[in-house]
């Protein structure tokens, strides 16, 4: 699969979701946090890819890893494609796939209405 189909199906659940959370949250708050979470993200990747390049100081990977968490992991997938930036690293990888893999859960989950998470917490009662 080339990156732009797993990118696009990456992106269905997690969109699925958002429309779902859009009975309790306002859209345009959301639509401007992830705008904004994604520009910061990309331009962290951009810069650190420019100084690595330069020989200069890094940005730590925990910050990216955060960055991706916070929601900006779209635009990290993009910005490591880009820039052909940490995408060698495989403990990099790893955490990125990780986190990547934890909100297909989550949207999951949500859509779901958390029934998996439930039925989990039921075999411990």
């Amino acid at each position: 699969m080339n990156t732009h189909r797993l990118f696009s199906v990456l992106l269905i659940l997690p969109t699925l979701a958002l429309f779902k959370s859009w009975r309790w949250v306002q859209p345009k708050f959301t639509l401007a946090y992830l705008i904004l979470i994604s520009l910061v993200t990309y331009f962290i990747y951009w810069n650190d890819k420019r100084r690595a390049q330069r020989g200069g100081s890094r940005t730590p990977e925990a910050t990216l890893h955060l960055l991706e968490f916070l929601g900006g992991w779209p635009v990290a997938y993009i910005a490591q494609h880009k820039l052909r930036h940490k995408t060698i690293k495989r403990s990099y990888q790893m955490t990125f796939w990780a986190i990547v893999g934890l909100y297909q859960y989550l949207s999951l989950e949500m859509l779901l209405e958390w029934r998996v998470l439930h039925g989990f917490l039921a075999l411990f009662r």
